[in-house]
């Protein structure tokens, strides 16, 4: 069918869809009040995994309400009821009325993931809650439940202030990724205290009524129970409800939400029903602003936003609830930003660099930048001399992962928040950090390794891979590797033979390869560089040789800079994974809305793509870094 025929087709598809609705012909649908076909400009496709969890019920009018914001968009929703054969029929229906944009939260990320990620060749894609492999959708939105289970497992140390305790978990369905998320960062915490004692029920409905069933059965063998963890609020509250009538008031109660409204989770705080509450946003509202700029096409939209989570007692609720309904005011003065860059040891690190001063600039915000030369107690001295100038954000692209505490520490002791910007870090308090802005470092090194499971499925096994590390320590070396060998271990027939440090430069790559012909005969297939500079200087190391780059030996690398994508259309290069270095706009916003009151996501993942030679014309005539 022409462009023309499709149009047509999509209107009346469009025009059924608002009649129908409007005339509650499909009870199966939900969504926001009528409005005339044409009225609507956007229509929007709602797929939930069920409606019948609390959480799910908040996300559904969430949505609702950002939706009445815009008056040329109307949503239409469907409730899987668990079941994930019905929500690929819901979605395959959404599909033929039409809808402009699809949000979908998955019974079973595994089982959906196909579903999306077809889905997303035609129109775009918001996922929200559970993710699905790979990247084959426009925009996911939700929680870090490893996090919300170990503020919940801080919260259960304080309650039991370090003593023996004896602690009942209830848990939602155990096949559940958030439920095996929560658990093992609620475990990890507690491990750490071998007097806190913990024993796990499941409530598969997750509901009020079926949580206060089940510890009602516990009867008299609560009396050696302090207290209780429940997933939710809802299940906290029957919790609550079977305690009291069994004469145990003594117990305490942590839950996960922190709702407003009654029976919420902060007014049951509010009670003392329970004793605190992890708040866990459903990304609703925010879901439906991205789904407006991907519509709009607005430039900038991350691939991935995960959502931040408080521990509220009554000691803090008013002061977060205050938080909650206040509304940004933008500073009236100039903004004071410290930097503290790694170097300038790639072409990556120099445009990322070159990014951020521009968008300072361009925002009026004065940066004070220092360059680290790969020297992490560099770092750590730029930073002391950032507090001790009272900037109002410190941005660190770290050297290193680890070693940040006791500097972050001060940090925060002065008040001044700390973002980091396309290098992450690891610290016993998450909280010392605010957001981290860049890529996913995981699933650029899984990415790498399933286009080489493609481009060689039918070569000849075994496969022998050289691997061009880049800076020991460092967070994309350590991810990388860790999501390129990941992949590599369901494909029998391939192995890392040669794994060496380059520190992600042009001579580190090129020694890389002359070590190996000291020692050795040529016998590698494939060459996996952490990065652009080091997969060019391995280029050069293998001419000087006489083996052809790109045709005796095929190379993968990441960050997608114009050299190698000029290696990549000329032969030399046979993939590369996109890593963005120009994140300065996206970081200089996050300044802004940060020094105004606004609350930032934990984390913003950038879009990325993969280059071959198939599709690199177009995008090199655009690339200026």
């Amino acid at each position: 069918m022409n462009e023309d025929g499709q149009n047509i087709k999509k209107i009346i598809w469009r025009v059924l869809a608002m009649l129908a609705l409007i005339l509650m012909l499909l009870s199966m649908f939900s969504g926001c009040p009528p409005k005339s076909p044409d009225e609507v400009e956007y229509l929007i496709g709602i797929s939930q995994a069920n409606m019948r969890e609390p959480w799910r019920l908040v996300l559904m009018r969430e949505i609702q309400e950002e939706a009445k914001k815009y008056d040329n968009v109307r949503i239409v929703s469907t409730d899987a009821t668990q079941n994930s054969d019905k929500q690929v029929s819901d979605i395959k229906r959404l599909l033929d009325y039409g809808v402009d944009l699809l949000i979908v939260s998955p019974c079973d990320a595994q089982k959906i993931t196909p579903v999306v990620s077809d889905v997303y060749q035609s129109i775009p894609v918001v996922v929200l809650d559970r993710a699905v492999e790979g990247f084959d959708y426009s925009l996911f939105i939700g929680p870090d439940n490893t996090i919300i289970g170990k503020q919940a497992g801080e919260a259960v140390v304080e309650l039991a202030a370090g003593e023996q305790a004896r602690v009942l978990e209830i848990c939602g369905d155990t096949s559940a990724q958030a439920t095996i998320d929560r658990s093992k960062g609620f475990s990890y915490v507690i491990g750490d205290y071998p007097g806190i004692q913990s024993m796990q029920i499941s409530v598969p409905t997750e509901a009020r009524d079926a949580a206060e069933e089940q510890v009602l059965k516990y009867g008299q063998e609560l009396e050696n129970i302090d207290v209780i963890f429940a997933y939710n609020d809802y299940m906290a509250l029957g919790a609550y409800r079977a305690v009291m009538k069994l004469g145990y008031q003594d117990i305490k109660i942590v839950g996960i939400d922190g709702f407003t409204g009654e029976d919420g989770g902060l007014e049951l705080v509010r009670r003392g029903i329970i004793s605190e509450t992890i708040t866990c946003p459903t990304g609703g509202k925010e879901a439906v602003q991205y789904a407006m700029d991907i519509l709009k096409e607005v430039s900038g939209v991350p691939k991935q936003v995960i959502l931040r989570s408080h521990r509220v007692t009554k000691e803090n609720l008013d002061e977060y609830q205050a938080r909650l309904e206040a509304q940004p005011v933008k500073a009236d003065r100039i903004i004071q930003v410290g930097y503290a860059q790694v170097g300038t040891e790639s072409t990556f690190r120099i445009a990322a660099n070159n990014s951020v001063k521009a968008a300072a600039k361009d925002e009026g915000i004065n940066l004070l930048s220092l360059d680290a030369d790969q020297d992490q107690e560099r770092q750590i001295a730029a930073v002391r001399e950032f507090i001790a100038r009272g900037v109002d954000v410190i941005v660190i692209s770290p050297v290193v992962e680890t070693g940040w505490d006791e500097v972050l520490q001060e940090a925060r002791d002065a008040g001044i928040p700390v973002l980091l910007s396309d290098r992450k870090i690891m610290v016993e308090d998450d909280s010392l950090v605010m957001s981290y802005i860049g890529a996913d470092f995981i699933e650029e090194g899984r990415r790498a390794m399933k286009w080489l499971l493609e481009e060689t499925k039918s070569q000849k096994k075994p496969i022998k891979i050289m691997e061009l590390q880049g800076t020991k320590g460092a967070s994309p070396t350590t991810e990388r590797k860790q999501g390129f060998e990941d992949a590599l271990l369901t494909a029998p027939g391939y192995s890392i033979v040669y794994s060496r440090g380059g520190d992600f430069t042009y001579e580190g790559g090129k020694r890389i390869v002359e070590e190996y012909l000291k020692e050795h005969e040529w016998e590698i297939d494939v060459i996996f560089s952490h990065n652009d500079d080091m997969a060019l200087g391995a280029v050069e190391a293998l001419e000087e040789h006489d083996i052809n780059p790109g045709v005796d030996v095929k190379i993968i690398s990441v960050d997608g800079t114009k050299p190698a994508l000029t290696a990549l259309q000329e032969g030399k290069i046979n993939c590369v994974v996109e890593c963005n270095p120009l994140l300065g706009p996206q970081l200089m916003k996050a300044v802004g809305d940060l020094t105004s009151g606004k609350e930032l996501p934990l984390r913003i993942i950038t879009d990325e793509k993969i280059f071959t030679k198939e599709n690199i014309n177009r995008e090199i005539k655009n690339r200026n870094y």
